[in-house]
């Protein structure tokens, strides 16, 4: 194991640790007064149903929003794989079918074992109708922007490049969980978890891509 392999490794382990935290601080409700007090914040005084900030960017953070959804991201992910496999990789069409899709089931059984109410204290700016915690747009869109983000740059042979892409898949991640604290249909700890959760798992299909990548180079020349 390489030094960069042994240091992503103690990431995601003090990110589960950190995660595990933040679900038992959630479970006991330690994180409202902070919740409420963001949430707040974020809302004029005088009408709770006014985002602060001009009338654009409520408008902005409402189209972002979606691209964190269900819709976008299946419909991303479909023609990622559908490149895939015309570029005749079945293999990594494979992979990033079965990574994005148990990650998704994921975040739904996490959904399930927490059941967190949406807030209310401030009207909810879109519909929403699943539970809160934690976060699917945060968790989803962090895993389908890293994890295609990560298998391109390896592609890419200039650092400056692989940095570019990386950081644009982590930019747009934080705009999208940003924008669901914004809109008032999560708590800030839901969209911080769906995050952590979501970087950890695209992560690990990253260093699993690359172990299955080692171990082909490793086959003997005709091994089936």
């Amino acid at each position: 194991m390489d030094s960069k392999l042994l240091v992503g490794f103690l990431c995601m382990a003090a990110g589960l640790l950190g995660l595990f935290w933040l679900g038992y601080e959630v479970l006991e409700g330690d994180t409202f007064a902070l919740d409420k007090a963001i949430l707040r914040t974020l809302r004029t005084a005088h009408d709770d149903a006014m985002p602060i900030g001009p009338h654009w960017l409520l408008q902005s953070l409402t189209d972002i929003t979606a691209l964190g959804g269900f819709t976008v991201l299946t419909l991303l992910t479909s023609l990622v794989v559908g490149f895939l496999l015309a570029s005749r990789k079945p293999g990594t069409a494979l992979f990033v079918a079965l990574a994005i899709a148990s990650g998704a089931v994921l975040s739904t059984i996490l959904k399930d074992l927490f059941v967190r109410q949406r807030p209310e204290i401030v009207p909810h700016l879109v519909q929403v109708s699943s539970t809160s915690f934690p976060s699917s747009h945060a968790m989803n869109s962090a895993m389908v922007y890293l994890t295609l983000a990560a298998l391109l740059a390896r592609s890419q042979e200039e650092t400056r490049v692989r940095l570019y892409l990386i950081s644009a898949a982590i930019a747009l991640t934080a705009i999208v969980g940003i924008s669901r604290v914004y809109l008032g249909v999560h708590w800030p700890s839901d969209v911080l978890a769906g995050w952590t959760f979501g970087a950890i798992w695209a992560a690990s299909c990253s260093f699993a891509a690359k172990a299955l990548q080692r171990l082909r180079r490793m086959e003997p020349p005709g091994t089936a």
